[in-house]
């Protein structure tokens, strides 16, 4: 069964990493190259990895049965239930210090996860959706030990029998444009996140810059992904409530919740913080056929929500420092081809600073060389806007970096799929965590 869908950012060149020999910025125990003998160990861990996966082919007729028999429903189908199953193993391998929403300070890691869908209907117009999910936190590694939770929780109220007007409560994905519609492991044609939905920068939810300065001087030390923000942090599982439907080729969502686009999970779940800085996001989508589909996203709210005890100037509240986010989104499908784009511009309202803009965008295009095995490419970039520096100039607040990734896919039958993938970022500036990323996935679905 599939899993549930929802509509709903002074430059030194830096040198290119050679195969035998390995380089350590000051303080980190990482080298910024891989050595052969690394390359080795890595290549074989993840060929291993996807190229085993076949070998299980065999063995998924018995899923075939149970995916068949896991559900629940009255004679008349009143009333029905099922239960979805997605298992994904990762392996990732860096050179030094991981990337992104990668945590833990290992440079190769292993990933487990498990996510429980439970769907259930009761006539033709409530719904409701419950996902628990096992793995080592939202983002590899954030939990090295391990966790279960909750992800998302929500009733659907649908009062017509077209798809005209929805409303829905709970703890589920953001409707901001469209790569959340495809996030899971099973329906992004890559293993991880398009940059906007993962490069963390020097934006902080917890500590407000005691000046321009202090915050132009987190350029210079390596991510703190415990303590800063992405422009999206990935699909975004906030609560709130949203409306949304379809009106003949013009699709429409609007949501309320209780944290930013850019806020990291621990503060998701309504009980986590008070709803004093809600954010409001929207989006406007249109498809003139069934080729393509076009949007446009708005989102404004609070994203200094994670300290009750922030420090701001006197007489400000959170609510005078929103985040302010905007993008446009299309696909297109074309016989083999699929293509996506978004760009997304943000401005973040910085105590002691003013605005701090950035855009970002992506490009990604899959083609499908037989009717399982598919390749795909995605090009990323993320530019960051200037700020006063105190001293009557300005400069970026960030460094702008790029990122290209591509990946070899194999959907082996309707349960299992594989991917290989590389990816190699470049930032300007000192280069702070690792540019290279091999990572292998074996996905199990029923």
């Amino acid at each position: 069964m599939n899993s549930p869908t929802y509509p709903a950012n002074q430059s030194q060149n830096v040198q290119r990493p050679t195969l035998a020999v390995e380089r350590s910025l000051p303080n980190s125990p990482f080298p910024t190259s891989y050595s052969l003998f690394e390359i080795r160990h890595s290549l074989f861990a993840i060929l291993l990895v996807f190229l085993l996966a076949p070998a299980a082919r065999s063995e998924t007729s018995w899923l075939d049965r149970l995916d068949d028999s896991l559900f629940l429903s009255t004679r008349d189908g009143t009333f029905r239930t099922d239960l979805s199953v997605l298992a994904a193993l990762e392996l990732y391998s860096t050179g030094r210090r991981p990337p992104g929403l990668l945590f833990g300070n290992d440079p190769q890691s292993i990933n487990p996860r498990l996510s429980l869908y439970l769907d259930t209907r009761l006539g033709n117009h409530l719904y409701s959706l419950v996902q628990l999910r096992w793995d080592r936190g939202f983002d590899p590694f954030a939990k090295p030990d391990g966790i279960a939770r909750f992800d998302e929780y929500l009733l659907r109220y649908t009062p017509f029998t077209e798809p005209w007007i929805n409303l829905q409560a709970g703890k589920f994905a953001t409707g901001f444009g469209q790569w959340v519609h495809r996030h899971d492991s099973w329906n992004n044609p890559f293993i991880n996140a398009p940059l906007p939905y993962e490069n963390i920068f020097t934006i902080s939810d917890k500590s407000a810059p005691l000046s321009a300065a202090a915050f132009l001087n987190r350029r210079k030390v390596s991510d703190r992904k415990a303590d800063w923000l992405a422009t999206l942090w990935g699909p975004s599982y906030t609560s709130g409530a949203s409306v949304f439907g379809r009106l003949q080729k013009l699709d429409y969502a609007l949501e309320v919740k209780n944290a930013s686009l850019s806020s990291r999970p621990t503060v998701w779940d309504a009980i986590d913080r008070n709803w004093s800085d809600p954010t409001v996001t929207a989006r406007l989508g249109t498809r003139p056929n069934a080729a393509w589909d076009l949007g446009a996203s708005f989102s404004r709210g609070g994203y200094l929500i994670a300290n009750p005890a922030l420090t701001l100037p006197a007489g400000r509240h959170t609510s005078d420092f929103p985040q302010t986010t905007i993008g446009t989104d299309i696909s297109y499908a074309w016989h083999h081809w699929q293509f996506w784009a978004e760009a997304i511009a943000t401005r973040f309202a910085v105590p002691r600073v003013g605005d701090a803009d950035n855009f970002s965008y992506f490009l990604e295009a899959k083609y499908k060389l037989t009717t399982s095995l598919f390749t795909a490419l995605r090009w990323n970039q993320q530019f960051f806007g200037k700020v006063p520096d105190g001293t009557g100039g300005t400069q970026r607040w960030d460094q702008d970096a790029w990122r290209i990734d591509a990946v070899l896919g194999w959907r082996i039958d309707r349960h299992l799929q594989t991917k290989l993938q590389y990816s190699y970022t470049h930032q300007l500036g000192p280069l702070l965590q690792a540019d290279q990323l091999l990572s292998a996935q074996l996905s199990v679905k029923f």
